[in-house]
């Protein structure tokens, strides 16, 4: 169903040329269940505006829904496709949970840019999940931008600890 897209890389992306090659590399995946609907629609704006193209897998009210199915469909395209994706819940614990459970997906729930940072950085995280009752929209934007600029580190320790996390999931 989706086409391959490459990672974002700072390497091969000039700083001074970021959003267009955000537009061309980058795909996010984003849901949410109702508690994480407005948080969202408004960070598909501030993404679209920024270059990125999205994919939205609803929820498409406020209408109570159970999040688990939305967090699953974001995260089981997220690892066929090699996208990244986002998740919005009330706290963002309970989609992160569920994210987890998709071999191929290291999905973090992050509350400062800090979080998102590290995130990237040493777990190569590639799902990052929001609390919409726990943060305000400008800070879940500037999660969310430090969490899709940041590269991993590949530095050795940090694909060993990957490394060993892809192996535990063999054994699931």
């Amino acid at each position: 169903m989706f086409k391959s897209a490459a990672f974002f890389e700072k390497e091969s992306c000039p700083k001074r040329n970021w959003k267009s090659c955000a537009k061309e590399k980058m795909k996010i995946l984003i849901g949410s269940d109702h508690a994480g609907y407005k948080l969202k629609e408004e960070l598909k704006r501030y993404l679209e505006s920024s270059g990125y193209e999205l994919e939205d897998y609803g929820t498409n009210s406020e209408q109570k829904v159970d999040y688990p199915k939305f967090g699953y469909v974001v995260a089981n395209n997220v690892a066929k496709s090699g996208n990244k994706g986002i998740l919005i819940c009330g706290s963002g614990i309970g989609m992160s949970i569920v994210a987890n459970k998709v071999k191929g997906v290291r999905a973090a729930a992050c509350h400062d840019e800090y979080t998102a940072k590290v995130a990237r950085e040493h777990n190569d995280a590639n799902v990052l999940c929001l609390g919409a009752r726990v943060l305000k929209e400008g800070e879940a934007k500037k999660i969310a931008k430090v969490f899709l600029e940041t590269s991993f580190s590949k530095e050795e320790r940090h694909k060993r600890r990957v490394d060993e996390i892809k192996n535990l999931e063999k054994k699931c």
